[in-house]
């Protein structure tokens, strides 16, 4: 009997910390073998934050940062299948999210790099990447994708489930145990991108281990309303959102008109308190009794969070991912393995009722091993 094939799943989220790579296979039942995350080199992080907001030579820098961040993620993708001493030949595809540096869905166009034809020719496994622009060629955001991978794996209908992704960006996908019900999702804002950014300002370290300084500071109020008025909160899904929106010159430009300016660490409160809010705000608009609410993503590691987000809704079972059976660092690049392997049985993978294309679509272009 032939052995259900791998796939590896390569992730680089808005928070630029690492590249995650796991290799999977679906069948008969889906299976975790081995993951591995791959740090960014400072250098090479600092080149994307740069490429994020306009400026100066950005198709020169483009290019060459597309062909060097396909070789760290190739390397990624061959330090798993050195760890698990698996050939290439046993990999039916690699499936690239890219590294996001401008997503303008209003404008039609998301742009993710890292090359997949680089990553293809050193590993000499077959990869597809990007996965978003058919859906935004079909009308829709291009986002968020996962959540057809939530739908396939954590659905059930013993009880409603919420599925809340907590990386640069927080999204979430609302799974109905109605199996009429249609899945639903889309980014409710902020998370770890302005508090990581904010912890970098002030502080060493990259992020706010487990919410530490943030559970020192006191809510600004005046900062919170500020911040909510955003139109994006106000904005009915489907949407998406990104560092083009929501980044340190952003929150920058509100603070300078703050009189008197807030004490950093209570600045760091509020941001976690904007996160918590308009994440528990989304989950309730869809009037579930009591929906089961189960995190991943970077964020599911900040206690404070997890905490505001439980004071927020009282009575709701909350937990990570881990309780549904993946860890929850390694959902999102499970979800790309997922997406390359719908690509090449040439099966829709876009949800229009999340993304608002005009209907299902196969998604991502294909690099030949």
């Amino acid at each position: 009997m032939t052995q259900a094939p791998w796939y590896i799943g390569l992730m680089s989220g808005t928070s630029l910390d690492a590249i995650d790579a796991v290799l999977v296979r679906f069948t008969p039942s889906f299976q975790l073998c081995a993951h591995h995350s791959e740090p960014l080199p400072a250098a090479l992080r600092q080149r994307i934050l740069q490429l994020t907001q306009p400026g100066d030579d950005e198709i020169e820098r483009l290019g060459r940062l597309d062909t060097a961040l396909g070789a760290v993620f190739a390397e990624a993708a061959l330090t798993l299948l050195r760890q698990t001493g698996l050939e290439a030949g046993a990999v039916a595809a690699i499936g690239s999210h890219g590294q996001t540096i401008r997503h303008r869905p209003e404008a039609g166009f998301s742009l993710q790099i890292g090359d997949p034809n680089t990553i293809a020719e050193r590993t000499g496994i077959t990869t597809v990447a990007d996965f978003r622009r058919r859906d935004l060629a079909a009308g829709g955001q291009g986002a968020p994708l996962v959540p057809a991978f939530h739908a396939a794996l954590f659905r059930t209908t013993a009880a409603d489930r919420v599925i809340a992704n907590l990386g640069g960006m927080a999204n979430i996908t609302v799974l109905p145990a109605d199996p009429t019900g249609p899945v639903l999702g889309y980014d409710t804002g902020p998370a770890n991108v302005l508090l990581d950014g904010w912890n970098e300002q002030n502080r060493r370290g990259r992020y706010d281990e487990g919410g530490a300084w943030a559970a020192t500071g006191r809510v600004d109020t005046r900062l919170l309303d500020t911040l909510l008025a955003h139109p994006f909160f106000q904005a009915k899904p489907p949407k998406s959102t990104g560092r083009e929106t929501f980044n340190p010159n952003w929150l920058n430009g509100v603070l300078a008109r703050l009189r008197p300016r807030p004490a950093p660490e209570d600045v760091q409160a509020t941001l976690l308190e904007l996160t918590a809010i308009t994440l528990c705000d989304a989950i309730r608009r869809h009037r579930l009794p009591s929906p089961e609410l189960y995190l991943c993503g970077g964020g599911c590691h900040n206690d404070r969070l997890r905490q505001r987000i439980q004071a927020r809704l009282p009575g709701h079972r909350i937990d990570s991912t881990a309780a549904l059976g993946l860890a929850p660092d390694w959902v999102e690049a499970s979800a790309f393995a997922w997406l390359a392997m719908r690509t090449l049985q040439q099966q829709s993978a876009n949800l229009p009722e999340v993304t608002g294309a005009k209907g299902p679509r196969i998604l991502g272009t294909i690099c030949p091993a």
